[in-house]
C-alpha cells in the first residue's frame, strides 16, 4: 500500500515540474532570444551555431529553475491532494506525514543531485564554451560586436566608430578611427568604407580601409600630416585576446570547484577578488542544497483545504523565491562590499528557510499525530504507544 501512495505522491509531484521546469527556462531564454535571432538574421550565423550556443548557455539557467520548479510542483501536488480531501482520508487511514513526506524527499534529491552535476561540472563549462564560441563567432564575422553610431573600443589602441553598417554587416560607411597603438603619437583616421575581414587560423583581423585620409598631430601639438590613401590595411592581431581564454584567465562563473579553491591559494590575490571567488565556491553547494530545503518547506505549506490550489501554489511558491533570492542577492553584495563573510552571506538564506521548513514541518506532523489518534479511537483500535 505505501509503496502505491508513494508513486502516486511522486507522480503528483512529477508531471508540474516537468511543465514548470520547462515554462520557466524558456522564460529565462527569452530574454536572450533577441539578441540571438539579431545573430541569426543580421549577422549570418548558421542555425547550428545558435542552437549549440543556446545548449551552452541552458545549464546556467536550468540551475536556478530546478530548485523553483520543485519548489512549486511540491506545492500545487500537495495543495490539490489536500484540496480533494486525500489528505484527510490518508490522516484518517493511519498515514504519518513522514510516509507522505517519502516521495517528496525521493524527488528532492532527485533535483538536488541534478542541480549539483549542473553546478559542479555542467554550469562552469558550458559558460566558458560559450565564450569561446562567441568569440570564434566573431572572429569569422567580425562585424558581430560593431554597431552603427556606437564607438567600439573593442581593439587594443583603436577607437572605431562607422556611421552606417549595411544589414549584410559586410563593410562600414564613413569611417572614424582613433588609433593610439604607437607611444607618443595620435592619429586619426577618416574613410569612406571599411572592410573586417578575419583569418582564424592566423588569429589576425585586418581592417581594410578604402578612400580615406591619416591625420596626425605631434605630442607637442605643434606639427601635423596628412596622408590621403586609396587603400589602407591595419593588421589587428588577436592572439593577446585569445590568451584571455586560457584557464587562467577564466572568470569565477567558469571554474569548477577545484580551480576556484586552487585561484584561492595563489598568492598576492586582491581581496575583491578572493570574495568573488569565495561566494562562488559556497555558491557551488548552496543552490543545490536549496533543493533539499525547498522540499522541507514546501511540505507542510502545501498541506491546505484552500479551493485555489494552482493559483495559491503558484503564489505561494512566488513569494518564497522572491524572499529566498532577494536574501541571497542582498548578502552577495555585502560580501562584495566586505560588510559580512562569505559563508554567512551566502549561506544565511538556506539556514533561514530551512528552520522555517522544520518549524512548520514538526507542526504538521503533531497534526498528523493528533488525527491519527482521533481516527483509531472512532475505529476502536487499540491506542498503541
Amino acid at each position: 500500500m505505501n509503496k502505491i501512495i508513494n508513486r502516486y505522491i511522486f507522480w503528483e509531484i512529477a508531471l508540474p515540474f516537468v511543465i514548470i521546469f520547462f515554462v520557466l527556462t524558456f522564460v529565462l531564454l527569452m530574454g536572450k532570444i533577441l539578441q540571438i535571432m539579431d545573430l541569426m538574421v543580421n549577422k549570418g550565423i548558421s542555425a547550428l551555431d545558435i542552437g549549440h550556443l543556446i545548449a551552452l548557455i541552458m545549464p546556467n539557467f536550468m540551475l536556478f529553475t530546478i530548485p523553483i520548479a520543485l519548489l512549486v510542483s511540491i506545492l500545487i501536488a500537495m495543495g490539490r491532494l489536500s484540496a480533494d480531501n486525500e489528505i484527510t482520508v490518508l490522516k484518517a487511514s493511519g498515514v504519518s506525514l513522514l510516509q507522505l513526506f517519502y516521495p517528496v524527499a525521493v524527488a528532492a534529491v532527485l533535483a538536488f543531485a541534478c542541480a549539483i552535476v549542473i553546478g559542479y561540472f555542467l554550469a562552469p563549462q558550458s559558460n566558458f564554451a560559450a565564450k569561446r564560441l562567441l568569440f570564434e563567432l566573431a572572429s569569422q564575422n567580425t562585424g558581430i560586436g560593431i554597431k552603427e553610431k556606437v564607438f567600439n573600443a573593442d581593439f587594443k589602441g583603436l577607437l572605431l566608430y562607422a556611421e552606417t553598417i549595411p544589414a549584410d554587416g559586410e563593410s562600414m560607411e564613413n569611417v572614424l578611427i582613433s588609433d593610439s597603438r604607437v607611444l607618443g603619437e595620435q592619429n586619426t583616421i577618416l574613410a569612406k568604407k571599411a572592410f573586417l575581414v578575419s583569418d582564424p587560423k592566423l588569429m589576425i583581423v585586418k581592417l581594410r580601409l578604402e578612400e580615406g585620409s591619416i591625420h596626425t598631430v605631434s605630442k607637442d601639438l605643434k606639427n601635423y600630416r596628412k596622408v590621403d590613401f586609396k587603400s589602407y590595411d591595419i593588421n589587428l592581431d588577436l592572439s593577446s585576446t585569445l590568451a584571455s581564454f586560457t584557464d587562467e584567465s577564466k572568470s569565477s562563473t567558469e571554474m569548477t570547484l577545484s580551480e576556484l579553491l586552487e585561484r584561492m591559494k595563489q598568492p598576492g590575490l586582491a581581496e575583491e577578488a578572493a570574495r568573488e571567488l569565495a561566494i562562488e565556491v559556497h555558491k557551488k553547494f548552496s543552490i543545490p542544497l536549496s533543493c533539499l530545503f525547498f522540499g522541507l518547506l514546501a511540505m507542510p505549506l502545501g498541506i491546505t483545504r484552500h479551493r485555489a490550489v494552482k493559483s495559491r501554489g503558484f503564489a505561494v511558491g512566488l513569494i518564497i523565491v522572491a524572499a529566498y533570492y532577494l536574501l541571497r542577492i542582498g548578502g552577495e553584495a555585502l560580501v562584495e562590499n566586505g560588510k559580512m563573510d562569505p559563508a554567512l552571506g551566502v549561506w544565511a538564506p538556506n539556514v533561514l528557510f530551512a528552520l522555517l521548513g522544520v518549524v512548520l514541518f514538526y507542526l504538521a506532523h503533531r497534526e498528523f499525530f493528533v488525527s491519527r489518534r482521533l481516527g483509531s479511537l472512532l475505529r476502536g483500535d487499540k491506542p498503541g504507544p
